[in-house]
């Protein structure tokens, strides 16, 4: 069993600073778990304690049924990836890969055999001869991952460790980690700022702010169905839209008022927006949920917003513009056909099905 539990854990620096903050987290047997957050808000710090490069605080670390607390790095079992690769400058790529066997004694014959192996998964069998600088970033990285192959841990730990490949690389070695945990089935931790990358990667998603985990889920759960505002907008390219405005009630039916805009909102939303009536909340809407109303035949008038039109921005297969509502702008996803003119008045459809609500003062989600 390869299972990882961390209960109530805490890391408190010398300083006071308390960089993670009680995180309970279950990490199933062969899952893709990946920790997610902005920069320095506790999940590479998680993920060091994890591997026992940091000393734990409060709490207890479990791999599978053992407490791993007061055990070294070097006995617990796992593997990890850094983002610098941490390569031996000196030696050559099947010397980097050997070393840990090496110095666990392995016979000469069965560390042949389990660099070969390893190299023939990440394709890097012509680079055993080689030196690091003789290697691009993405062999540099493979061979960082083959190290941490050859080992077979119960567990594969990995720190940001594609942020220093270019854009295009990036998407090759997401695929490539991704398929080598479908060969491998074993358990991955995968730490990143990246928000494309956990929803494209993990199996489950825990996002992390300021060392308090916020949500654990599945990508598409997270997505669709956020905890609160943060979740909300840090899932997501590009980022949810968000508006102030009042929940206003006008003939039986609720609407959001935001100033110069209103829209009707659905009815199987009214029981949890009841008690926010005449309130102040947040209403939370992505790109791909506010349309061009010249593509939508059959939009009801009520969810028809007049804005300005104050930046197209072509990618390619889409286009995305940016709105102004009078006191926001906001983004639409729109088709690559779709192209109006800057600074033009455009009427725009809000599918208010898919639109979310906030609490204005805790942030966490109404419906």
């Amino acid at each position: 069993m390869a299972q990882v539990r961390l209960i109530n854990v805490s890391k408190v620096f010398p300083d006071g600073n308390r960089a993670v903050d009680k995180i309970n987290l279950e990490v199933e047997n062969k899952e893709f778990m990946v920790l997610v957050g902005p920069s320095g808000c506790g999940k590479s710090t998680t993920l060091r304690m994890i591997a026992g490069l940091e000393e734990i605080s409060e709490g207890d670390i479990y791999i599978g049924d053992k407490r791993v607390n007061d055990i070294p790095a070097k006995d617990r079992d796992v593997a990890m990836v850094f983002q610098n690769y941490a390569l031996y400058p000196h030696m050559t790529v099947f010397e980097n890969m050997a070393f840990g066997l090496k110095l666990k004694r392995y016979p000469k014959t069965e560390v042949i055999q389990c660099v070969k192996e390893a190299a023939d998964i990440l394709g890097i069998e012509h680079l055993l001869n080689r030196r690091p600088h003789e290697l691009s970033g993405g062999e540099r990285q493979r061979v960082a991952v083959g190290r941490a192959i050859v080992r077979k841990p119960l567990v594969f730990l990995f720190d940001e460790p594609l942020s220093n490949l270019d854009a295009k690389l990036r998407v090759q070695m997401r695929t490539e980690i991704h398929r080598l945990h479908q060969r491998l089935q074993t358990t991955i931790i995968y730490v990143t700022h990246d928000q494309i990358e956990a929803m494209t990667m993990g199996d489950r998603i825990a996002l992390i702010r300021d060392g308090v985990l916020q949500q654990i889920g599945d990508p598409v759960t997270i997505y669709d169905h956020p905890k609160n505002k943060f979740v909300a907008g840090f899932i997501g390219s590009p980022p949810m839209n968000f508006l102030n405005g009042r929940i206003i009630k006008k003939d039986g039916k609720f609407y959001f008022d935001g100033g110069k805009m209103q829209v009707k909102i659905i009815e199987d939303m009214y029981k949890a927006l009841f008690p926010y009536i005449g309130k102040e909340v947040i209403l939370g809407i992505r790109a791909e949920d506010i349309y061009d109303k010249l593509f939508v035949s059959n939009a009801p008038l009520e969810n028809v917003v007049r804005l300005n039109c104050e930046v197209v921005e072509p990618m390619g297969s889409e286009v995305y513009l940016h709105l102004n509502t009078g006191k926001n702008t906001i983004i639409a996803r729109v088709g690559a056909h779709d192209r109006p003119q800057v600074n033009q008045d455009i009427d725009m459809v809000f599918d208010m099905s898919k639109a979310h609500f906030f609490d204005k003062d805790t942030e966490e989600a109404i419906v």
